[in-house]
C-alpha cells in the first residue's frame, strides 16, 4: 500500500501532499494515522521550522470524510473513525511549529476542518470552502463547531453549518477564514512557502511560546491568560535564540536563529 501523503522539505518547510487525488484527497483512516506520525516525527525534527499541507492535483485540498470507506460501517465503527480526528490530528492542532494550509481546490467537511486546525490558510483563487453536514443529516464532528466559530465568529459560522453554506475563495478571505488568497496562475504551495519564509528563519521558540499564549487565551479569562502569557514569555527569555537577537541587531546583521 502506497503512503497517503507524500512528503517533501524545502529548506525548513515540510510540505505535505494529501496523496488520494482519485478519491478528491478525502480522509481515510490510514490518511489520519499518516498524519499522526508525521506530526510526531516532525516535533522532534529540528530541521523543520514550519509544515505545509496541501492536496495532490488542483480540484481538492480536501473533500472530507471518505464515505465509500465508511459504507457498511457500523455506528461504533464511525465513533471510533471519527476519534481519530482527535487522536491523529490533536498532535498537529498543538503543533509548536506552525502549521499552514495550503487549500489547492474544494475544502469541505473534515477537508476545512482540516484547514481549521492550521495556524494560516492560503488558498487558490479557485478554492471554495464549506461544512454541510448538516445537510447530510449529521454536524460537524472533528472541531468544525469549536474552531470556525472562533475564526468567523458565532453568526457567521452558524450561518455556514445551518446554511451548509459553501464560500468562495475571496468571500472566504473577507470573512477572515482565510490569511491569503493566491495570484490566479501561481502555485498556492510556492506562493504559500514564499509568505512564510519570515516563519522558517525566524525563532522557533518564540513562534512556539506565541502559538501556545495565543490558544490558550480561548480557555480562560483575559486575567489568566495575561498570567499565562508569562509563563510562555519566560521560555524565550532564556533562549539562547534571544541573546543572537541582540547580538545581530547590535552588529546590523540578519539574527541566524537555532531554536535553542
Amino acid at each position: 500500500m502506497t503512503d497517503p501523503i507524500r512528503v517533501e522539505q524545502r529548506g525548513g518547510i515540510a510540505v505535505w501532499t494529501i496523496d488520494r487525488e482519485a478519491r478528491m484527497n478525502s480522509l481515510s483512516r490510514d490518511l489520519l494515522l499518516a498524519f499522526g506520525r508525521l506530526t510526531r516525527e516532525a516535533l522532534t525534527n529540528d530541521s523543520i521550522r514550519a509544515i505545509v499541507i496541501t492536496g495532490a492535483g488542483d480540484k481538492a485540498f480536501c473533500a472530507g470524510a471518505d464515505l465509500k470507506e465508511r459504507q457498511g460501517m457500523s455506528n461504533d465503527d464511525v465513533r471510533r473513525q471519527v476519534e481519530l480526528y482527535r487522536s491523529e490530528l490533536g498532535p498537529l492542532d498543538r503543533s509548536p511549529k506552525p502549521v499552514i494550509a495550503a487549500i489547492n481546490g474544494v475544502a469541505y467537511g473534515g477537508g476545512l476542518e482540516l484547514a481549521l486546525i492550521c495556524d494560516l490558510r492560503v488558498a487558490s483563487s479557485t478554492a471554495k470552502v464549506g461544512l454541510p453536514e448538516t445537510t447530510l443529516g449529521i454536524i460537524p464532528g472533528a472541531g468544525g463547531t469549536q474552531r470556525l466559530p472562533r475564526i468567523v465568529g458565532e453568526a457567521r459560522a452558524k450561518e455556514m453549518i445551518l446554511l451548509g453554506r459553501r464560500l468562495e475563495a475571496q468571500e472566504a478571505l473577507a470573512w477572515g477564514l482565510l490569511n491569503r488568497v493566491t495570484a490566479e496562475g501561481k502555485s498556492v504551495v510556492d506562493d504559500a512557502c514564499e509568505w512564510i519564509a519570515p516563519i522558517a528563519k525566524g525563532a522557533p521558540i518564540a513562534q512556539g511560546a506565541a502559538l501556545e499564549a495565543i490558544d490558550r487565551s480561548f480557555d480562560t479569562t483575559l486575567e489568566l491568560g495575561l498570567e499565562l502569557e508569562k509563563v510562555s514569555y519566560d521560555k524565550t527569555l532564556v533562549s539562547e535564540d534571544r541573546l543572537e537577537a541582540l547580538e545581530a541587531f547590535a552588529q546590523k546583521r540578519p539574527p541566524i536563529f537555532r531554536g535553542r
